[in-house]
């Protein structure tokens, strides 16, 4: 789900669990906790007939992504292993309530194992051994990084933030315009008919240097700065340095040769397709 201010820009994102009619869980990026609470606590009407409550501190999330990772689960639970991407289920770990819930910001074959925070290094230990015959091994977010990287996953405050609206942030598929009102709708309705000035794309550097594309570096274009980048990093899985970035409209077709400067050299960048660089038809993501 994504957020929008009044003028149609990119407030935030989060994640939905459905557990009922009438109960459901947001999930946000661990740094957005504070700011997500906060702007939707203050956006409550007044006789609002829901609660907004931040359960923070009483859960914690591990990931368990790779093609083994469903061998892995069916070591140690009953759950139904076979339910599909983006379906969610409750279940027994060492003993520990948890709840399973197939996403994967990794865009591999994944769960995301929710359960109490007192119960996480019980939870970590039974998956840790149950991985061991299955080449199980702890990764970090430098990693995790490098992977969503090369499926286009958007990160706050990077590529997702209020320098740029829905529109330009190539979000328009979870526009319900049909929607008798929504916030933003009349800058994102306004903007769809001047037309959208800058587009959400991503970039390979071709022969890098020695550094990736930080946040921020400038896109160039015939002598012309025409965009930016808002996140970079280099993808271990296609073995290339990419680039994600917002670049002038007109440019923002696949095949488009850019350049980008990083740290002050300048080098050749190309547009790609719409599409994740690896796994584009998301197979694995949906094993």
């Amino acid at each position: 789900v994504y957020f929008s201010d009044d003028k149609g820009r990119i407030v935030t994102e989060m994640s939905v669990v459905r557990h009922g009619e009438d109960l459901m869980t947001l999930i946000t990026a661990a740094v957005a906790q504070w700011h997500d609470f906060e702007w939707l606590k203050s956006r409550m009407p007044g006789d609002a007939p829901f609660k907004l409550i931040d359960r923070t501190e009483e859960y914690s999330t591990q990931i368990l992504a790779g093609p083994n990772s469903r061998k892995i689960l069916a070591d140690i639970c009953a759950a139904d292993l076979a339910l599909p991407w983006l379906t969610h289920q409750e279940t027994s770990i060492a003993g520990r309530w948890a709840k399973l819930v197939r996403v994967s910001f990794a865009g591999e074959l994944g769960w995301e194992i929710h359960t109490k925070v007192g119960d996480t290094a019980a939870v970590f230990d039974a998956v840790w051994a149950a991985g061991q015959k299955h080449g199980l091994k702890p990764f970090g977010m430098y990693a995790l990084d490098s992977m969503r990287l090369e499926k286009g996953y958007r990160a706050w405050k990077g590529d997702l933030s209020t320098d740029y609206s829905i529109l330009q942030g190539g979000l328009e598929r979870f526009v319900k315009w049909d929607k008798p009102e929504f916030r933003g709708k009349a800058a994102l309705l306004n903007e769809k008919q001047q037309g959208v000035k800058k587009r959400f794309v991503t970039l390979v550097v071709e022969n890098p240097g020695d550094c990736d594309a930080p946040y921020m570096s400038t896109l160039w274009h015939d002598g012309k700065i025409v965009g930016e980048t808002t996140s970079g990093g280099w993808g271990n899985r296609i073995d290339k340095s990419i680039a994600l970035g917002m670049l002038r409209a007109d440019l923002a077709e696949p095949g488009t040769a850019v350049e980008v400067e990083i740290f002050g050299d300048r080098f050749k960048a190309v547009v790609q397709n719409d599409e994740p660089l690896w796994d584009p038809k998301n197979e694995r993501l949906r094993a």
